[in-house]
């Protein structure tokens, strides 16, 4: 859900960079647990993409589990040791080549945006848009369209590597290469009609407010973003997987006593089919303004063990009681209002240096917005590190939340396991820092191993 949440493309997207809190909590299956109803053809082939990939736990038992040492970093070491080398070498692989995804997305939205400015096709498009527009609005609107389209074209190679076949390559998509694009599209449709809303909110912002724009142009961030979080579960997820009621059990049971434990108002549990799209398992508790809704995927449901679920849904039970996504977008607004400021700053002396090549001389003009784009997406890829570390302290404390609540140290570390599939288990401290929105899988088992070492249970 990732690709759904952080769509607040270009300008509202510099809040969106902040949204992992509203995403499932993932992690990845290594054996599967006996299923809790007959699978269905699409959770048997995520099973044997799965089991295809090479990602083995060493299985232990409840008499392993009893006898681990009492010192959590011994307990923590313990559970380590049960990755092979060749697991986590190619862990490692997969998460630090994301890494230079990381630079590569930035350098091919350089690209777009150098070629769109440059020989004044920006400009034309504008005055396209302006043509069949008939208004600064809907004309503003058209060309933010536009331009999430030609993006959506010029960097299709690189998001058909890093989001098709990159993840083939890895064993952890399910999807055919048709299905993954007729996904891709729709996701480019929905980011054509927002980008188009945004864009023409913010060029009306920046007409009224002249020079202080980028002061309203905060306010109007995260207005979007609070839309989009609020609008997202309701409207844009559905279109992408099927949403229906858990059936009756000890898992829905456990998982409605937590909620209503902690104030959480729900009266139901919902899955949704994942194993479309990935073998990953994935869960979240989604809503603002009172309402909340607890969803968990199908291969979370069907391949994994109780206590890890209920440790699983503590924690996002955790991010919903202590408004997790509330306080995340407050700690967010001073970094995307010194971003603005950036872009202000920046804006006035691109114009002014490049307005003979690109038509372009006022910050008003919308034929800017690539130029505008660009900016904020080197600001906030250099910021990197500071809304990690937003996201990653939040983590922590859902994780401590998790634990009190589910009382399941032990599944709670499983689960962390099976995230070792595409996330580093033990990297160095700056590499943390810099890259990981959550806490590493050592850091993550040796909390639980200390509560449990704390509390004295088994």
């Amino acid at each position: 859900m990732k690709l759904l949440l952080a769509r607040a493309a270009a300008i509202a997207a510099i809040a969106a960079l902040a949204l992992p809190l509203a995403l499932p909590a993932q992690a990845q299956p290594a054996q599967p647990a006996p299923p809790a109803s007959a699978p269905t053809n699409q959770s048997a082939k995520a099973d044997a993409i799965a089991k295809a990939s090479g990602f083995t736990i060493r299985p232990v038992d409840d008499a392993w589990r009893a006898a681990l040492p009492r010192d959590a970093k011994l307990a923590t070491q313990a559970y380590l040791d049960r990755l092979p080398a060749e697991v986590q070498a190619k862990s490692d692989a997969y998460y630090t080549g994301g890494y230079w995804l990381i630079l590569w997305e930035l350098l091919f939205g350089l690209a777009v945006a150098a070629i769109l400015m440059r020989g004044r096709r920006a400009a034309r498009l504008r005055d396209w848009a302006q043509r069949v527009g008939r208004g600064p609005m809907r004309r503003d609107m058209m060309f933010g369209a536009a331009y999430v389209l030609a993006s959506a074209v010029l960097t299709l190679p690189l998001a058909i590597y890093s989001g098709w076949w990159r993840e083939q390559a890895y064993g952890m998509s399910t999807q055919t290469f048709l299905a993954w694009l007729g996904d891709a599209a729709l996701s480019h449709a929905i980011d054509m009609l927002m980008m188009g809303i945004v864009v023409a909110g913010l060029y009306a912002v920046i007409r009224r407010a002249g020079e202080r724009w980028w002061i309203w142009g905060t306010g109007g961030s995260i207005a979007a973003l609070i839309v989009l979080v609020a609008l997202s579960p309701v409207l844009i997820q559905p279109l992408f997987n099927t949403y229906k009621p858990v059936e009756d059990g000890p898992v829905k049971t456990a998982v409605l006593q937590m909620a209503h434990a902690n104030g959480v108002p729900v009266d139901n549990v919902y899955t949704f089919d994942a194993s479309r799209q990935t073998t990953r398992i994935s869960a979240n508790v989604s809503g603002l303004f009172g309402t909340a809704a607890v969803r968990l995927n199908d291969n979370l449901l069907r391949r994994t063990s109780e206590p890890e679920i209920r440790a699983v849904m503590s924690h996002e039970l955790g991010h919903y009681v202590m408004n997790h996504m509330a306080k995340n977008i407050a700690l967010l607004t001073p970094l995307i209002f010194v971003g603005f400021a950036v872009v202000a700053w920046a804006m006035k002396r691109l114009l002014a240096r490049f307005a003979g090549a690109t038509g372009v001389s006022r910050i008003d003009d919308v034929a800017g917005l690539p130029m505008l784009v660009a900016v904020l997406s080197v600001f906030f890829t250099l910021a990197t590190p500071i809304n990690h570390s937003i996201t990653r302290l939040q983590e922590i404390e859902a994780d401590r939340f998790g634990l009190n609540l589910s009382r399941e140290p032990h599944g709670f570390a499983e689960a962390q396991l099976r995230l070792v599939e595409y996330r580093k288990a033990d990297p160095g401290p700056v590499e943390e820092f810099i890259f990981f929105h959550h806490p590493s899988t050592r850091h993550r088992i040796h909390d639980a191993m200390r509560w449990r070492e704390a509390m004295g249970t088994p």
